[in-house]
């Protein structure tokens, strides 16, 4: 599969609540940051965690955030970040419209 993304594009993470288990972390939704790498193309765990063929493969990014980002009330470094290994159908384009969340 083709990635969507490359390394240094900006990405927004969905905004989005569905049931079942979920791989991207809660505190990301809604945020925005910046493609660090591309993993490669993966099954997605989201349908293997219910025995299904996690087909078709999906690109996994590792994705940073700056922590002021995340929390804003953070009080480290100005420079400190997270790092997110999210996959593709969780990201769009970081001028796209926001769901929610800021």
């Amino acid at each position: 599969m083709t990635a969507r993304f490359a390394p240094g594009d900006r990405v927004r993470v969905r905004w989005a609540h569905p049931p079942g288990h979920i791989r991207t972390p809660y505190y990301v939704r809604g945020k925005t940051g910046v493609i660090e790498r591309i993993c490669g193309s993966f099954r997605n765990p989201e349908e293997l965690a219910y025995a299904r063929d996690g087909q078709p493969v999906r690109p996994l990014y590792r994705v940073h955030f700056d922590q002021g980002t995340l929390w804003p009330d953070d009080q480290g470094r100005a420079n400190d970040g997270v790092e997110v290994e999210i996959f593709e159908h969780w990201l769009e384009p970081a001028g796209a419209a926001k769901e929610g969340g800021t």
